[in-house]
């Protein structure tokens, strides 16, 4: 359940990081480095920012139809999101390096959402048990 959420969430992100009054100077929305355009008028956006929020939401989607896929979409996108937190925090906003336009406020949202996908999946039973296994453990939100 937590990673269609969390999937269909990215694929509404991306398609809005194309709309023009949703991304404010939508005019300069461009390629990587060169993106003037801020989603909500708040995260620094571009092409290549919008194309990775709907690859991403898909692979949420598609990962949601197992109990196994959901989980390593969730781990794996925690560390990924984590990952995309620290990069941001080093690399200077202005620099050629900063491949995927980030700001301080995309450089937080990244660091929320890698802790909330970790602790969605640390919350939820490891592969292989059951709620027959263990009664007493609460319905999984990735089941």
């Amino acid at each position: 359940m937590a990673a269609v959420l969390i999937g269909l969430v990215f694929v509404v992100i991306g398609v809005l990081g194309f709309v023009p009054g949703v991304t404010t100077g939508y005019d300069t929305l461009a390629l990587p480095h060169d993106s003037q355009a801020e989603l909500f008028g708040l995260f620094e956006v571009s092409i290549l920012h919008n194309i990775v929020h709907l690859v991403f939401g898909v692979i949420g989607v598609a990962a949601s139809r197992s109990i196994a896929a959901s989980a390593l979409f969730l781990v794996l996108g925690g560390i990924a999101y984590l990952v995309l937190w620290i990069y941001g925090l080093i690399v200077d906003d202005l620099s050629g390096a900063d491949f995927l336009p980030t700001n301080a406020a995309d450089d937080w949202l990244h660091f929320g959402l890698g802790i909330a996908m970790l602790a969605i999946f640390f919350a939820t039973p490891r592969i292989g048990t059951t709620r027959a296994t263990d009664p007493h453990r609460p319905h999984s939100p990735i089941e």
